[in-house]
């Protein structure tokens, strides 16, 4: 079976004008505590959010954006996963139709150890990932930061 998307060169903003963004975890990780954090910090920032919730199939994620068309896609990761599922689902989704310039950054827990790791950080920007935030303590202004330089956000 297949299923028609609906394609819009343009993000999508919500009834009341705001941007939109997606939050998701990818389908290895199952925690959710991170994905309400995120979702308040990104509605906080001026946002309407979807929160695709944990353990989101690759397919699901990129049919959502493609359909969704937001104009931020914010992925966590908890289980020290992100390194390995981001590689995988940035790939889908700069290679999806409409996709490749949509802003989309990844953050937590990049590997199991736990360390930061400028290496990973490094090889998933160049995969496609806009921004990387591993556990630092920084992590949270650097992401204020980034959206406030890239991304057009109305306040209500």
């Amino acid at each position: 079976m297949t299923s028609t998307v609906r394609l819009d060169p343009h993000p999508a903003a919500s009834r009341d004008g705001h941007p939109t963004a997606v939050v998701s975890s990818m389908a290895s990780d199952a925690h959710t505590w991170n994905l309400v954090f995120l979702q308040m910090l990104v509605e906080e920032l001026g946002f309407e959010v979807t929160n695709l919730g944990p353990c989101v199939p690759d397919r699901l994620l990129v049919e959502q954006c493609r359909i969704r068309r937001p104009a931020l896609v914010v992925l966590s990761s908890v289980n020290g996963h992100g390194y390995q599922d981001g590689l995988r689902v940035i790939g889908q989704l700069r290679g999806a139709a409409g996709l490749a310039g949509m802003p989309i950054v990844l953050g937590g827990k990049l590997g199991v150890s736990g360390e930061h790791r400028a290496e990973r950080v490094a090889e998933l920007r160049d995969a496609g990932f806009d921004a990387v935030y591993d556990d630092r303590p920084d992590a949270i202004e650097s992401f204020r930061r980034f959206v406030a330089g890239r991304v057009a956000v109305g306040r209500p």
